[in-house]
C-alpha cells in the first residue's frame, strides 16, 4: 500500500476551497485540477502540512459533518491564535476547540502542550484540565496550565 488519502466532497466550491487552504496552510501545494469542457473544476489534489487530499465538485448531497475533523497540532498559543482566525473567518465556534470552517468541514485546533497534559498519569490533573477545556471555545493554553499545575 502506497498511501491511504482523505477525500472531500465539495459543493462546488472546490477551487475557493483549495485556495483558501492554501492560504491559511504554509507550504500548501495545488496538485492537478481535472476541468469539464466549460472549465468547471471536477476534481483536484493538495496537499496541506504534508497531508494530500483528493477532493471532488459533488454537489449537495453529502455535506460534511462533525464525524470526520482533521486536527491542526500546534507548537504554541500564537500558532493556535493564527489558525483559529483563519479557519473560523467566514465559519462558526464551536467548544473544545473544534470549528467549521466557511465550507463546513470541521477543525480541531490544539496545541501540542495540551495533548501532553492529557497525557500525565494522574487522573485528577487531567480531569482539572478537562474541566477547564470543556469551558472554552478556542483552547488558551494560560488557564489550561494553571488547572494542570492546581
Amino acid at each position: 500500500m502506497r498511501a491511504i488519502v482523505p477525500s472531500l466532497w465539495f459543493d462546488g466550491n472546490l477551487e475557493e476551497a483549495i485556495t483558501f487552504y492554501s492560504s491559511v496552510f504554509p507550504d500548501a501545494k495545488v496538485g492537478d485540477v481535472f476541468r469539464q469542457p466549460d472549465g468547471t473544476a471536477v476534481s483536484a489534489d493538495f496537499e496541506l502540512a504534508g497531508q494530500r487530499f483528493d477532493a471532488i465538485n459533488g454537489g449537495p448531497q453529502f455535506p460534511f459533518t462533525e464525524a470526520v475533523s482533521f486536527v491542526v497540532e500546534c507548537e504554541s498559543q500564537d500558532e493556535v491564535d493564527e489558525y483559529w482566525a483563519a479557519l473560523t473567518d467566514g465559519g462558526q465556534e464551536s467548544q473544545c476547540g473544534w470549528l467549521k470552517d466557511r465550507f463546513g468541514l470541521s477543525w480541531q485546533v490544539v496545541p501540542l502542550e495540551f495533548l501532553a497534559m492529557l497525557q500525565d498519569p494522574d487522573p485528577v490533573r487531567v480531569q482539572r484540565v478537562v474541566d477547564v477545556m470543556m469551558t472554552q471555545s478556542k483552547l488558551d493554553l494560560v488557564p489550561l496550565r494553571a488547572a494542570y499545575e492546581g
